[in-house]
């Protein structure tokens, strides 16, 4: 990431962070546990498809505590979100830069700790695909068929809205459980028979069709979630901060147009997705603000209220659980301050409609 693209932001953050309580030698961790649910192809360490990925990615935060002598743990999880909750469960993690909503909800029914600094990312698109050579026209045509999703995951969630929205549910097919890398090989030998995957670079190989789309739509996409610990944000208010603010200004640059292509493919080495996935499936956002979004608004809190419904819906959870007291937003809008951007992002109201238009971008020269 070109360091001068921030360089006006980096001021602006500095004069911020000089109003906070001076830390001393034995209020900064030796160490920082940054983890994220899901991994590369075959494990490799590294993520995409959001701004907190592109912290790693571009080693923001890295740079963010080098002079303090702070090493950056980062952890990658092929088990998701469910295993980011047992790590964090284990004492073994401190921050989440992502986390999809069941596990997120999960978690806070069993009673892990945390608290919500921003969101990760908003709407994106999903697409309900079969096999190249499947016969089925409707989703009607897959009952009593195989299905997968990652259980655990919010991919469960997002595929029982898809049969919801059909009049389905989860009962109304066999649902088998599978990781990213082993969906699509299933797919390639039709050991499945449909399931909620980014199409095109499968498509291009012949491996599957599209059923079904629905682009940015609220009603099937949740936002994700960036959190920390309740002990280490009790103990290190002041690393806290910094991390927000430097991960506000990382979601500044990812949402500038010129960036596009370097996000892209910066995100595409992990192999998880192919480039023409996220070329692909971006391709009809015009304005990259509408997805990366890091705002705690009227539309993120009601999107995770109504997770947490559908999570008891299912029979996902055993212990209820309620949004107050767990959102801490505080962080975030220090640092929207610092940095002069509280007008900047769209704010989305509980329908996933703009409620607040963000600042009118200047065209580029």
């Amino acid at each position: 990431m070109q360091r001068r693209d921030f360089a006006r932001l980096g001021t602006l953050a500095l004069m911020g962070l000089a109003n906070l309580p001076t830390a001393h030698a034995e209020d900064k961790p030796t160490v920082i546990r940054v983890s994220f649910p899901g991994a590369g192809t075959g494990g490799r360490p590294i993520q995409g498809g959001s701004f907190p990925n592109n912290a790693h990615l571009f080693k923001e935060i890295d740079d963010e505590f080098k002079a303090d002598g702070i090493k950056i743990e980062w952890k990658f999880f092929p088990g998701a979100g469910p295993a980011l909750n047992e790590s964090f469960a284990n004492g073994l993690t401190d921050f989440a830069f992502g986390h999809g909503d069941l596990p997120l909800i999960v978690g806070r029914s069993t009673g892990l700790k945390h608290k919500i600094l921003l969101s990760s990312g908003r709407f994106g698109s999903s697409y309900f695909v079969v096999p190249a050579g499947s016969g089925a026209k409707t989703l009607n045509d897959l009952k009593g068929k195989r299905l997968s999703a990652f259980k655990g995951t919010a991919g469960q969630l997002t595929l029982y809205r898809w049969l919801d929205k059909f009049g389905f549910t989860d009962k109304d097919f066999r649902i088998v459980s599978l990781d990213n890398d082993s969906t699509k090989a299933a797919l390639a030998t039709n050991d499945i028979d449909g399931t909620t995957i980014t199409p095109f670079d499968l498509e291009a190989r012949g491996i599957v069709k599209r059923l079904h789309e629905a682009r940015d739509d609220p009603k099937i996409t949740r936002p994700g979630s960036v959190w920390v610990g309740e002990e280490f944000e009790k103990k290190y208010p002041a690393i806290v901060q910094r991390i927000v603010t430097r991960l506000v200004k990382v979601a500044y640059w990812s949402t500038q147009e010129e960036n596009r292509e370097k996000e892209f493919q910066a995100w595409a080495t992990s192999g998880a997705q192919a480039y023409i996935d996220y070329k692909q499936d971006w391709s009809t956002v015009s304005d990259l603000r509408n997805r990366v979004n890091p705002l705690l608004d009227e539309y993120y809190v009601e999107s995770i209220k109504a997770s947490i419904e559908e999570t008891k819906k299912y029979k996902l959870i055993r212990r209820d659980v309620s949004i107050d007291g767990w959102l801490e937003p505080k962080y975030l809008n220090q640092a929207l301050k610092d940095l002069k951007l509280e007008d900047y992002w769209p704010q989305n109201d509980a329908a996933g409609n703009v409620k607040v238009p963000g600042r009118k971008l200047v065209a580029a020269k």
